[in-house]
């Protein structure tokens, strides 16, 4: 019984070490790196993604908290609250309304 004890420890102990090997080792390749390479660039976009996204953020929140201050202080509403700027269906650079389709002629 002792025996099959430590045989069942040594099997589990060399296929945990294999695995582990076999690991290591495909880290190692130059697929490995590249794919360690990709996950670190990848993680980089995000955070630099999130990091834009949250200056954006601050810049819309602190620019709103200027203008409320100037319509305050000065009592006069900002243009941009005042006058909406145009929608992109009525603007200049809204794309031209389709036009309607002609039937094609008979040919004899």
């Amino acid at each position: 019984m002792r025996r099959l004890f430590w045989l069942g420890v040594g099997v589990v102990t060399g296929v945990a070490l294999s695995r582990k090997a076999t690991e290591t080792a495909r880290q190692a390749s130059p697929a490995g790196l590249a794919s360690n390479v990709g996950e670190a660039i990848r993680e980089l976009a995000g955070a630099v993604g999130t990091f834009g996204a949250d200056v954006r953020a601050g810049m819309s929140e602190r620019e709103q908290e200027l203008s409320d201050v100037v319509e305050e202080r000065s009592r006069v509403t900002p243009v941009e609250r005042r006058s909406p700027l145009p929608s992109p269906v009525n603007g200049r650079h809204a794309a031209p309304a389709p036009r309607p389709r002609r039937a094609r002629r008979a040919e004899g």
